[in-house]
């Protein structure tokens, strides 16, 4: 595996991790392959590798583990999301893959607050950082037409932290058109 020029996306979003953790900034990135996985250095043992692996990583050494999940279930439903955030939604910006990802969450999110149901974990942080450019691009229609998500979404960039540098997504509370003709 051959290391590549530069860090990508994923590594951008494990920097606004650490910020929102409270860590130190002093771990050394890099990344691996065309896909620009991320690698983390470590001083005391193997590198790191992959979004899902360091993150976790992060919040162990954060002390923060609730953000792991509190019962077995719900440590088994952020790491399904995690692995969701890296198998589905990165490197993924076809028009097509976007729509399905949409719906699935959106569906999914019908009777959730949080993707781990009622607490706020590392997969509510990972997905909003994965989704943010997504959800940037979509007009008032789509954002509308994915009621779930935007309300998911709009919730997670209002908490405390999270959002950083990032731009704030402006979601419509009421209807300035009308769709019947």
């Amino acid at each position: 595996m051959a290391a590549a020029a530069g860090p990508g996306p994923e590594t951008e979003e494990l920097l606004l991790l650490e910020k929102l953790l409270g860590l130190e900034k002093g771990n050394k990135y890099g990344a691996r392959e065309e896909r620009k996985i991320p690698v983390l250095q470590t001083n005391n043992g193997p590198s790191l590798i992959g979004l899902a692996t360091i993150a976790t990583h992060l919040v162990r050494q954060a002390k923060k583990e609730q953000l792991l999940g509190s019962t077995a279930e719900e440590k088994a439903v952020v790491h399904q999301w995690l692995e969701y955030r890296v198998t589905q939604i990165a490197g993924h910006s076809n028009k097509e893959d976007i729509t399905i990802i949409l719906k699935d969450l959106n569906l999914y999110l019908e009777d959730k607050v949080y993707l781990a149901r009622n607490n706020f974990t590392l997969a509510d942080i990972l997905m909003y950082y994965g989704l943010h450019h997504i959800i940037a691009e979509l007009t008032v229609q789509e954002k509308e037409k994915y009621l779930n998500v935007s309300r998911w979404f709009n919730h997670i960039q209002h908490y405390p932290g999270i959002r950083q540098h990032l731009s704030s997504i402006i979601f419509m509370k009421n209807r300035l058109y009308t769709t019947a003709h």
